[in-house]
């Protein structure tokens, strides 16, 4: 199991065996474990994510000094408030 996706997919399916209560105490163990494994795996490989995304927000886009804040608008160029909801 190499994708997160299919990684996350087989912590879910343990921790509802693991909920309906009808493995054996040796089974329940080894899942238990698999499962603490996986969910490390996950984490790390979310915060590794997180980091990234978090790069790629904060890189200044072409002709924006690095002194400026990002612009995260969806559409920048438009006038206007860019609340939900607001007018222009």
């Amino acid at each position: 199991m190499s994708d997160f996706e299919g990684r996350l997919g087989r912590l879910e399916e343990i921790a509802e065996r693991l909920r309906d209560g009808s493995v054996q105490i040796d089974e329940a163990a080894e899942l238990f474990e698999e499962g603490v494994r996986l969910s490390r795996t996950l984490d790390r490989e979310l915060r590794r994510i997180e980091r990234r995304v978090e790069i790629l927000a904060n890189q200044p886009v072409d002709g924006q000094s690095e002194d400026q804040e990002p612009a995260l608008e969806l559409f920048p160029d438009l006038e206007g408030p860019t609340e939900p909801g607001g007018e222009s």
